[in-house]
């Protein structure tokens, strides 16, 4: 079986893996000249004219991500040194916050909770009685809850430093819009997945060394795979069997020697908004008119930004590696991470604004005025600030997101389609790893 694969970002390249595992012969097309998608290394340079490698978004991950840690594995990075393993950390400047010890579960939880500085004594117990709730009833609620409601119970001081930094920073979705059963399955997977499960897993390389590099050294030694970047699928031509074409600006893709022009099945693992295009073209075919509620519902989903903001000043350090900030309207911020203790770019700090609204430039100059004032470094200048308008879908109550399968010898993956999580990394390589098990 030959197998065309659109799209080398996360899932792009896990669903790449998992066809060549199943024997079949790959082809990876990537319009960008770079692989890795929405999470991938982007140069740039430092304000004393030092070339730096940056991320398009500073992106942690936790222990449950179970998936992503077998496949770096499997491509030959060693996840011990590649990341950054630490317990799970919510706490601001000046100390208060949870920070998790390194137990099982959820005796981590529970200590974390009683152990939390700058909590009263009813909010702990508002915190342990809600979360016990939720534990009882399997961590399941009304699919029209939001995560606001599922939260009603907790203290306004709960909710604005626990609850909202939290939600955003797994859904990307703000508290009052975001879906209570996402929330409570991710809470779910994390907290009770086993040891460890909770911890954070910060990069101390760039994202696209992380994985999606070494997972194309990886399909192109095995000899019978390629990956082409800088070509864009401009559309599908379905052919006689099931098969299908793949046309590009210079016409077909892979048309060459040595690789077939024809494909026996093909993977969309490009955004929902180019995948829902070139899957309303297919519907317009003749007797593939089955593909249009697909594009449909890919069409339907709305977004959130995510704002990422990189600032450098000599000398520049935090107390920990991340650090929760206190969010407002002017303050915008959500965590900031510190390079320098991570991939030993020291001075550079990198602050993270999840489900950002606003100009660049106002957004930029909003966080350095949040950094003089809440971590006391008023000498920062920017180095970049990264905006993907389109970073994550808004996860919202009852979403309903396209499936795994479009049609005969057509699938889509991404950390968009039907599945139990938000748009995660971890979330983009499950569905990779699932799309290739359902051929």
């Amino acid at each position: 079986m030959k197998v065309a694969v659109i799209g080398a970002g996360w899932a792009g390249m896990a669903a790449a893996i998992a066809h060549a595992q199943a024997g079949r012969d790959v082809t990876v097309f990537e319009a960008a000249r770079t692989v890795g998608g929405r999470a991938r290394a982007v140069p740039a340079t430092l304000p004393g004219g030092e070339a730096a490698t940056l991320d398009n978004g500073q992106h942690i991950l936790i222990g449950a991500y179970a998936e992503s840690l077998r496949l770096m594995r499997l491509v030959g990075v060693d996840a011990s040194t590649a990341l950054l393993r630490l317990p799970l950390t919510l706490q601001f400047p000046d100390g208060q916050g949870l920070q998790l010890p390194d137990l099982p579960p959820p005796l981590d939880a529970l200590l974390g909770i009683v152990r939390a500085k700058g909590w009263s004594f009813g909010d702990k117990l508002a915190l342990l009685r809600t979360a016990t709730a939720w534990q009882l009833k399997s961590f399941r609620c009304p699919p029209a809850t939001s995560v606001a409601d599922l939260c009603a119970p907790l203290t306004p001081r709960l909710m604005a430093e626990f609850i909202d930094p939290l939600c955003v920073s797994a859904l990307n979705t703000p508290a009052h819009q975001a879906s209570g059963q996402v929330f409570l399955r991710v809470l779910q997977d994390s907290l009770f997945s086993g040891r460890g499960g909770s911890n954070l897993l910060l990069p101390r390389i760039d994202l696209g060394a992380l994985f999606p590099e070494p997972a194309v050294r990886w399909l192109t030694a095995q000899g019978r795979h390629q990956v082409i970047t800088g070509q864009r699928a401009l559309r599908l031509q379905p052919q006689p069997g099931g098969r299908w074409q793949v046309i590009g600006a210079a016409g077909l893709l892979g048309a060459a020697d040595d690789a077939p022009d024809v494909f026996d099945h093909v993977t969309l693992a490009c955004p929902s908004w180019e995948a829902g295009r070139l899957v309303a073209a297919v519907a317009g075919e003749a007797g593939l008119a089955s593909a249009r509620p697909w594009s449909t519902l890919a069409g339907a989903l709305l977004f959130e930004a995510i704002t990422t903001v990189y600032a450098h000043a000599p000398g520049a350090r935090l107390p920990q590696p991340m650090l929760a900030l206190r969010s407002t309207p002017h303050s915008p911020a959500q965590f900031v991470f510190d390079r320098g203790q991570l991939d030993g770019q020291h001075g550079l700090l990198a602050f993270v604004v999840s489900a950002s609204d606003g100009e660049r430039s106002h957004i930029e100059q909003q966080v350095l005025q949040q950094a003089a004032a809440q971590l006391g470094i008023s000498a920062l200048q920017p180095v970049q600030t990264v905006v993907e308008k389109r970073a994550t879908f808004a996860c919202t109550p009852g979403l309903a997101r396209p499936g795994l399968q479009v049609l005969p010898g057509l699938t889509a993956c991404g950390d968009y389609v039907d599945g139990p999580y938000p748009a995660t990394l971890e979330g983009a390589v499950l569905s990779g790893t699932a799309v290739a098990a359902s051929v």
